[in-house]
C-alpha cells in the first residue's frame, strides 16, 4: 500500500496549502473553518486512495500538477460551500483569489504539459539506442522460424483445459514466446475468470506451455501454484504489486509470464521514468520489474541485466512505442505531420502489438517490424527494424537491396490469393536475408490458425514464391529456385567465390518451363551438391560423370555450392 498512500498525499499539496491559507483568513469562525478543511481532507482522501487504488497513477510530474489542480478545486468549492454562510467579505475574496488562481494554474499547466511534450518527442527520439545497416546477415541454414500461430497455440491449450484442477476457476492469460533450454516454446499462465473465482481459489493452478516450432506438438501443463496473477485482486494483482514497490515508474504494457530453466514462472514486467516534466519515455533507461507469483517479492533490473531466463525484458508494447519514435519523429513532431522527410511507418503485421518476436542463431530474441512510406497506396517497403529484446538497441536495415520492396501486407495478401478455394491466409511475414536476396517468409494457415506451408516470397518480385511444407525443405527449394531463374544471375553477391577443381562423381540435369534447364553435380570425395544454370554455361548440359572440372563457386555451410563459371577438360577451353 506503500505507492498508493504516497501517491495520494502528494495529490493533495495543493490543497492543503489553500486550505491552510482561508483557515488563516479565517478570523471569526477559525474553528469551523479547520473542522470543514479537515472533514473535506479525509473526504477526497479516502475517495482518491480507492481510484488511485483502481487506476494506479504513476507519481510523475504531468500526473501530480494535474490531480493536485483537480484534488484542490473540488476541496476548495466544497469548503466554500459548506463554510458559506460564516463567510467575512474578506474571507469571501480569499476563496475566489484562490478559484482564480486555480483557473490560471489549469489554462497554464495542462497546455503546458501537452507543448512540453510535444518539445520532448526530440529527445525520446535521441534516446533510442539506434544503428543504421545495409544488409542483414544471410539466413542461417538452422534458423527456424516460428510457424505456430499464437491463435493456434492458445486454441490448442484451450482445449487442454480439462487436465486443469478447478477448471471451471480459470482461462488462459496473456501468451508469451521465449527460449527454454534451446526450444523456442509459447507459454500462457492460467488466470482467474472473475472476482468471485479469485475469492474462492486465492490461487491459480499453474502454466501451459507449446512449441512454437512443432506443428504436431501438444500443450503441457506444469502445475506451479501462483498468488500473484495478472486477474488475481487487491495487493495480490501482479500490476499492483509493482506498483507499490516502484510508484514513481511507468508501467508498459502488460505483465508477461516467463519461465526459468527449473520451471518456474516469474512475471516480467517493462517499466521506465518518464523525460524532464512529461511522460515520455527515456529508451535508454529501461527496467524490468520481476515478480515471485508465490511470495510477491519483486526485484528491479536494468533490462540488459535481467536474469539470463528472461527473453523479453523489454516488453513488445515497448518495442512497438519505440518504432514509432523511431519512424515519424526522425525530424521532430512538425515534420512528422507537414513535410514528412524520412519519415517512416510501421506496419502492424506483428503477432505481438503489431511486432513479432524472433530468434537469432545465438538464441538472443529481436522485434521485427517493416517500415512503410506515410503516403497512402504506397505499397512498398522502405527497410524494417529489429529491436533487441534484452538492450532495446534498434537495428534498422536500409540498403539498397531493400529500396522499392514489398511490405509485410504485400506479401500476406500475395499467400491470401493463392488459396482462395481454400481461405489459408498469410501470418507473421518476416523478411530475411537470403543469399542476398530480401526474401519474405510467411506463415501459411487454415482458417482454425492450423500451420499448413511456408511461403518464400522474394520481396523485390511478387511472381517469385516458393511453398514448402517445412522450413528446411522451403528453404532449399527457394534457394534452386534463385540459381534456376536466369534473371537471378547475382543471387549470391554477398559471398566470395571458390577456386574448386575435381573429377565429377554423380550429375543430375533438371527442367522446368519456368526456369529452364538446371545441372546438379558432386565431386568424388566432397559432399557438396553443386548447381549450375545452363542458361550461364550451355555446355554444362554434357557434362558426365569421370569428367576433370575445374569452376568457381559460392559454397554455403548448408552442404550446397553455386557455381558461377565452369571449364571441362576436353569439352571447354
Amino acid at each position: 500500500m506503500t505507492g498508493i498512500l504516497t501517491t495520494t498525499i502528494l495529490s493533495f499539496i495543493l490543497y492543503a496549502i489553500f486550505a491552510g491559507i482561508i483557515i488563516a483568513k479565517s478570523k471569526t469562525a477559525k474553528g469551523r473553518a479547520a473542522k470543514m478543511a479537515g472533514l473535506i481532507f479525509i473526504a477526497l482522501f479516502i475517495i482518491g486512495g480507492i481510484i488511485n487504488y483502481i487506476i494506479l497513477l504513476p507519481i510523475t510530474i504531468p500526473n501530480m500538477v494535474i490531480a493536485n489542480i483537480i484534488i484542490a478545486a473540488i476541496g476548495t468549492f466544497l469548503l466554500f460551500g459548506m463554510t458559506a454562510t460564516k463567510f467575512q467579505k474578506k474571507l469571501r475574496g480569499t476563496y475566489e483569489a484562490s478559484a482564480g488562481f486555480l483557473i490560471i494554474l489549469a489554462v497554464i499547466a495542462v497546455p503546458g504539459i501537452f507543448v512540453l511534450g510535444i518539445l520532448t518527442l526530440d529527445n525520446t527520439y535521441d534516446s533510442i539506442a539506434k544503428e543504421d545497416v545495409e544488409e542483414a546477415e544471410p539466413l542461417d541454414k538452422d534458423a527456424t522460424p516460428i510457424v505456430v500461430s499464437p491463435e493456434f497455440a492458445r486454441n490448442k491449450m484451450q482445449k487442454s483445459m480439462s487436465v486443469v484442477p478447478n477448471t471451471q476457476f480459470y482461462d488462459l492469460g496473456k501468451l508469451q514466446v521465449q527460449k527454454v533450454n534451446d526450444e523456442v516454446i509459447f507459454v500462457a499462465p492460467v488466470e482467474f475468470t472473475s472476482f468471485w473465482k479469485y475469492l474462492s481459489g486465492g490461487e491459480t493452478e499453474g502454466y501451459f506451455t507449446i512449441s512454437a516450432t512443432n506443428i504436431n506438438a501438444q500443450p503441457e501443463f506444469v502445475k506451479s501454484k501462483m498468488k500473484y496473477t495478472s486477474s488475481s485482486y487487491f495487493n495480490h494483482n501482479v500490476q499492483r504489486t509493482i506498483y507499490n514497490a516502484y510508484p514513481n515508474y511507468i508501467q508498459s504494457g502488460d505483465p508477461q509470464i516467463e519461465v526459468d530453466e527449473n520451471g518456474k514462472p516469474w512475471y516480467v514486467q517493462t517499466l521506465y521514468q518518464p523525460i524532464g516534466l512529461t511522460n515520455k519515455p527515456d529508451m535508454s533507461d529501461l527496467y524490468a520489474a520481476v515478480v515471485d507469483p508465490v511470495s510477491g517479492e519483486v526485484k528491479k533490473y536494468k533490462t540488459e541485466n535481467a536474469p539470463e531466463f528472461i527473453n523479453g525484458s523489454v516488453s513488445s508494447e515497448m518495442a512497438s512505442a519505440e518504432n514509432e519514435y523511431f519512424g515519424k519523429y526522425v525530424h521532430g513532431w512538425l515534420n512528422s505531420l507537414f513535410g514528412k522527410e524520412d519519415v517512416k511507418i510501421p506496419n502492424e503485421s506483428g503477432t505481438e502489438s503489431s511486432v513479432t518476436p524472433i530468434f537469432d542463431e545465438n538464441g538472443d530474441m529481436y522485434y521485427f517490424t517493416d517500415m512503410a512510406s506515410p503516403k497512402e497506396n504506397i505499397d512498398s517497403a522502405l527497410g524494417y527494424t529489429m529491436i533487441n529484446a534484452r538492450t532495446g538497441e534498434l537495428t534498422y536495415y536500409n540498403g539498397k537491396e531493400n529500396n522499392g520492396i514489398m511490405d509485410s501486407k504485400g506479401a500476406k495478401e500475395i499467400v491470401n490469393k493463392e488459396f482462395p478455394e481454400k481461405n489459408w491466409k498469410g501470418s507473421m511475414p518476416v523478411l530475411y536475408n537470403i543469399d542476398g536476396n530480401p526474401t519474405w517468409v510467411v506463415n501459411v494457415l487454415d482458417p482454425n490458425g492450423l500451420f499448413k506451408k511456408y511461403a518464400y516470397i522474394k520481396a523485390g518480385d511478387a511472381d517469385f514464391v516458393v511453398f514448402g511444407d517445412t522450413a528446411r525443405e522451403a528453404l532449399e527449394a527457394y534457394r534452386l529456385q534463385l540459381v534456376q531463374n536466369p534473371s537471378n544471375v547475382e543471387s549470391s553477391g554477398e559471398s566470395n567465390l571458390e577456386t574448386v577443381k575435381g573429377e565429377v562423381n554423380r550429375v543430375l540435369v533438371t527442367s522446368t518451363q519456368k526456369t529452364g534447364q538446371v545441372i546438379q553435380f558432386i565431386l568424388k570425395n566432397d559432399k557438396t551438391i553443386y548447381t549450375i544454370n545452363a542458361g550461364k554455361e550451355p555446355l554444362a548440359l554434357f557434362l558426365q560423370s569421370g569428367d576433370n572440372v575445374t569452376f568457381e563457386a559460392i559454397i554455403r555451410n548448408n552442404g550446397t555450392g553455386i557455381v558461377e563459371t565452369i571449364e571441362i577438360k576436353g569439352l571447354t577451353n
